[in-house]
């Protein structure tokens, strides 16, 4: 069986056109472990088979547990309705990348549903990154920022842009002809009651709207999609404290609130979720 690392070497072997140097942004070459461009800037396989693209180190918040309390909630069917609506999108395409993956649950659900061919995520943590290099799908993983993404012109069938930040113009050069992003933010009702048992005093946390966010994406692109997705999710048993850490609103609650909830967890939580689905003009 091979390591990851070789695995993720046969890829670039295999790949490289898909691949430009986010420095100098010339085109790149394969040696042995590593990709390099004209100007000599080099990018070395991880043990794990990753990439660093990344010109400096960036830390974020999101730490090793978090992605972890994540990922079971994921696994957990909470977003289920959601990711049987992205699938269709996903079907015959020659490669999707998944930006800001994390720890690469959702990109490995829509794989194992979909008959998408190839696939990249990336994020900007390397913890994300190194954890998704344990999920069991055939994708390639790797640190890069989104605003100047390592990806060569017209190399993309199809974006993934769940709950992450996106940059349109980087997304019109990658993107094929006819190529499609699926951007998923959350509605008014998202997390509502972990909302309101965190924050039961403040009105204003217990609510929010995304509406900018949505008007940019309708400004930056054709829409063919805009549909509201809303579930209520029975939370297992085992799962509950998971939900407690799975984001950042737990950054923000009183300590003696989280831990009256971890005594007294919730047991359903609303997904109140819009999907577009957009072409470049």
């Amino acid at each position: 069986m091979l390591k990851k690392i070789d695995k993720a070497k046969n890829f670039l072997s295999e790949n490289t056109l898909l691949f430009r140097c986010p420095i100098c942004h010339s085109s790149v070459t394969q040696k042995d472990y590593a990709l390099i461009c004209g100007e000599k800037h080099r990018f070395d396989l991880s043990k794990k088979g990753t990439l660093y693209f990344l010109k400096t180190h960036i830390q974020t918040d999101y730490d090793h547990q978090m992605f972890v309390h994540r990922q079971a909630m994921i696994q957990s069917g909470m977003y289920e309705a959601m990711l049987k609506k992205i699938v269709p999108y996903m079907d015959n395409k020659e490669l999707v990348l998944d930006v800001g993956c994390g720890e690469g649950s959702f990109l490995t659900a829509l794989s194992e549903a979909s008959t998408a061919k190839q696939k990249i995520g990336f994020d900007i943590s390397k913890e994300g990154v190194y954890l998704a290099t344990n999920q069991p799908i055939e994708a390639f993983w790797c640190a890069a920022d989104l605003t100047n993404l390592p990806f060569a012109d017209s190399t993309a069938d199809c974006i993934l842009n769940i709950f992450s930040p996106s940059h349109y113009k980087e997304f019109e050069r990658v993107l094929k002809p006819g190529g499609q992003v699926i951007k998923i933010v959350p509605e008014s009702g998202y997390l509502k009651e972990l909302r309101a048992a965190f924050f039961p005093n403040d009105e204003k946390k217990q609510s929010y709207s995304n509406q900018k966010v949505i008007d940019k994406f309708s400004e930056s692109m054709d829409v063919i999609v805009d549909e509201r997705i809303t579930t209520v999710f029975d939370i297992p048993q085992a799962r509950r404290l998971d939900l407690l850490e799975m984001s950042p609103l737990e950054w923000q609650a009183d300590a003696k609130i989280k831990e009256e909830l971890k005594k007294h967890p919730l047991e359903k939580i609303t997904v109140d979720l819009r999907m577009l689905v957009g072409e470049i003009r």
